[in-house]
């Protein structure tokens, strides 16, 4: 007998139900047993995602405080604090922008850069690796290309609803 769509529609809540609640763990643990990983070196998983924001190649010249705050996908209020810390622990920069004097640019200082390069990496490398135990390759695409999806789909709901098209 063929499940109705009233029972496909309650499995499909029960198992989205289920999805988003083992990734709420496994973002409430990922910053747990990351900022363990990392905390030998005075870091956090917020502080790791800046600095591999930051050693990116695109960001060399460094990054504007709303551009660092999309693309990590975190408010500005919660990016200051994080900011701020890094700031005074000698990873990063502050500078004033040259065109708008206004805007604020962050860069990776040296020490940062040896911190991420030489002592961070090393120890995020061996974390990825016991959290990734008996993942394939083909089981880390996959994640990743699912992981995509859905984050394009929460992208969209963060935009908020399009505005309807101006019709005179």
């Amino acid at each position: 007998m063929k499940p109705t769509s009233s029972e496909t529609q309650i499995a499909r809540m029960e198992l989205a139900n289920r999805l988003f609640f083992r990734l709420y763990q496994c973002a409430n643990l990922l910053h747990k047993t990351g900022s363990r990983a990392v905390e030998s070196e005075g870091l956090t998983t917020q502080q790791w995602a800046v600095l591999g924001a930051l050693s990116r190649e695109e960001a060399q010249a460094g990054m504007g405080v709303n551009e660092l705050a999309r693309y990590l996908m975190v408010s500005r209020q919660n990016l200051a604090g994080v900011i701020g810390r890094m700031e005074r622990d000698g990873h990063i920069r502050v500078e004033t922008g040259e065109k708008d004097r206004r805007s604020r640019l962050i860069k990776l200082t040296d020490s940062g850069r040896h911190v991420w390069l030489v002592q961070a990496q090393p120890k995020i490398h061996a974390y990825y690796e016991q959290a990734l135990d008996q993942f394939s390759i083909g089981d880390l695409s996959h994640t990743l290309h699912y992981l995509l999806k859905l984050l394009d789909n929460m992208r969209r709901l963060d935009q908020g609803p399009e505005e309807p098209a101006d019709a005179g």
